[in-house]
């Protein structure tokens, strides 16, 4: 396969000329990512919201269904993230964005594809910092949306944040970016890089918003925590509700199932 002919690297170029100077941590935003006709095809072969390759995820902060069983990928979407995590992408990667060594998830741990309906909300969060089998660093996320003719009255735009060193929390929105087809975002994970949801999905039926994520990994850095899955923080609303809270601390300890928890709330 070569790259060229699915994905616009003149645009991925372009998009990294800011990356270092993005505020609150380095990002950058790549419209027109994919060619426009594999674009399409993409977005047309995503599973319907109740197809039965889901898991779906249904609690007080997240509301969300994924898949990253690459047997369950069509023949485009297989391609698709086969290209992602090919080397040559890779490399083109960690040249932009001036990273000595980077790796591939090619088990797409936390990755693959996501789809929200109406109702579906992310809270704001930093992602896991260790792979759980791989003993990598998380570095860089791309995000791909792939809801053709999203408007933004549907909601569910991404929100990036500056970080709260004292309370290890999200402080201020910075940016707002619209889940616009064929939009690619990238950001650095290893930069207190608080992300999430800033508004509910409010889709008319049988219109969902949908995605591709993949992840790529580094050596770890001095730096590093220990952090294994993700770390959320309560909405404005749910700051002071104690089960909120403590289903978050639950959801953040791999060593607990957060699943029978949800029970008690």
């Amino acid at each position: 396969m070569i790259l060229k002919n699915f994905i616009n690297l003149t645009n991925l170029k372009k998009a990294f000329a800011n990356y270092k100077n993005a505020k609150p941590f380095n990002h950058c935003i790549c419209d027109n990512f994919f060619k426009k006709d594999f674009a399409k095809i993409l977005s047309k072969e995503f599973p319907s919201y109740n197809d039965n390759i889901w898991h779906e995820y249904n609690n007080p902060i997240e509301v969300k269904k994924v898949c990253n069983n690459w047997n369950k990928f069509k023949k485009n979407t297989y391609t698709a993230f086969s290209l992602l995590n090919s080397q040559e992408f890779i490399n083109i990667i960690a040249d932009l964005s001036s990273i000595n060594v980077l790796y591939p998830d090619q088990g797409l741990n936390g990755g693959g594809m996501h789809t929200h309906s109406n109702g579906g909300k992310l809270n704001y969060h930093l992602d896991y910092d260790i792979h759980p089998k791989l003993n990598k660093q998380r570095k860089i996320n791309i995000l791909i949306y792939l809801t053709p003719n999203w408007k933004s009255n549907y909601g569910g735009k991404l929100g990036l944040f500056s970080h709260d060193e004292k309370n290890n929390q999200p402080k201020a929105l910075i940016k707002k970016i619209i889940p616009k087809f064929n939009r690619a975002v990238f950001f650095d994970t290893t930069q207190n890089s608080w992300h999430g949801l800033i508004d509910k999905v409010k889709t008319p039926k049988n219109i969902c918003r949908i995605s591709f994520a993949v992840y790529y990994l580094t050596d770890p850095q001095c730096s590093v925590t220990n952090r294994s899955k993700a770390l959320f923080a309560p909405t404005k609303v749910q700051k002071n509700n104690p089960k909120i809270i403590n289903f978050i601390k639950v959801r953040a300890n791999e060593k607990t199932s957060h699943k029978s928890y949800i029970n008690k709330l």
